[in-house]
């Protein structure tokens, strides 16, 4: 694999892991917030997902992002009767965001992150060396 293929594999993989810890950013931002209609439903948990693709004039596998969708699961209820979102029960819908499960996928996509950062480091030190070699 040349340079230009290494880099271009882990370029696509910093894009990739960039959007999953944006997209990460903006669960944790709304893991408090509720609807401003009694009984509507508050923020959606977001999960993005990803495919490999093939770039057929070098013939690397990158990775790009298939979709970001909505998390499908029920919402938390909690009892606040005197909310403004609350429904006529006095429950309130809490959005389905885990800020445990969403701190460990920050984590390990910030290393995924800091993972394809250093294959180009790596990639630019031998092209480096090899520069040296040559002169």
């Amino acid at each position: 694999m040349d340079l230009k293929t290494s880099l271009g594999v882990s370029a696509s993989g910093l894009r990739a892991q960039s959007l999953r810890m944006r997209v990460i950013a903006e669960n944790l931002a709304n893991a408090d917030s509720v609807s401003r209609t009694p009984g509507g439903d508050p923020y959606r948990r977001r999960m993005p997902s990803f495919k490999s693709e093939v770039d057929r004039s070098t013939g690397a596998t990158g990775v790009t992002v298939a979709s970001v969708e909505s998390d499908r699961s029920d919402f938390r209820r909690v009892y606040k009767p005197g909310s403004p979102a609350a429904d006529a029960a006095g429950y309130v819908k809490m959005p389905n965001v885990n800020s445990l499960v969403e701190s460990a996928d920050m984590k390990a996509a910030q290393r995924s992150y800091e993972a394809n950062l250093s294959a180009i480091e790596a990639a630019k030190g031998l092209t480096m060396r090899t520069i040296d070699l040559l002169k």
